[in-house]
């Protein structure tokens, strides 16, 4: 479906994140508290986290585009320095990031299953319409910017 014909009813992305967050704790009763290196790695990886996506918020404001996930067609500007320089989704990155060190924090191996279900429900469900919707509007631009920069980290994987 289109993003112009009609809008696909999705929860918004930090919604999924706090049913993850709190799908973690259910999962975690029990764990031990935070002790030892745990919690200064949880801290270090929760303040990386929120730096990737809260640079990534800033540069979008910064152009004046769009930071909204649910039409990307309002996009105004196709943004690629920054985070999203190293991430074609930064603040999905940093979302995901925040329930790592959330399931560090507890210590809890079960935790990492939400990450899981949320990485997987954002990348097939959202970033997959965004991603046709932004090659569509930036045309050769995007499919350049996909080439040169992953979806998340690693490989590049733009499916297009």
């Amino acid at each position: 479906m289109s993003w112009h014909r009609g809008r696909v009813k999705r929860p918004p992305p930090p919604f999924l994140a706090l049913v993850a967050a709190a799908a973690q704790q259910g999962m975690s009763r029990g764990a031990s508290p935070a002790s030892g290196l745990r919690r200064p790695a949880a801290v270090a990886v929760a303040t990386a986290s929120v730096a990737i996506a809260g640079g990534a918020a800033s540069r979008f404001r910064a152009v004046r585009t769009t930071v909204e996930p649910f039409d990307p067609s309002k996009a105004s500007s196709l943004v690629v320095t920054g985070p999203n320089s190293r991430t074609r989704n930064p603040m999905y990155l940093g979302m995901a990031g925040v329930l790592v060190a959330n399931a560090l924090r507890r210590g809890s191996w079960t935790g990492v299953l939400p990450i899981v279900g949320f990485v997987a429900v954002i990348d097939r469900f959202q970033v997959a319409a965004e991603e046709r919707a932004l090659a569509e509007k930036f045309g050769a631009a995007y499919t350049t910017y996909c080439a040169s920069v992953p979806r998340w980290l690693g490989p590049r994987t733009f499916t297009g």
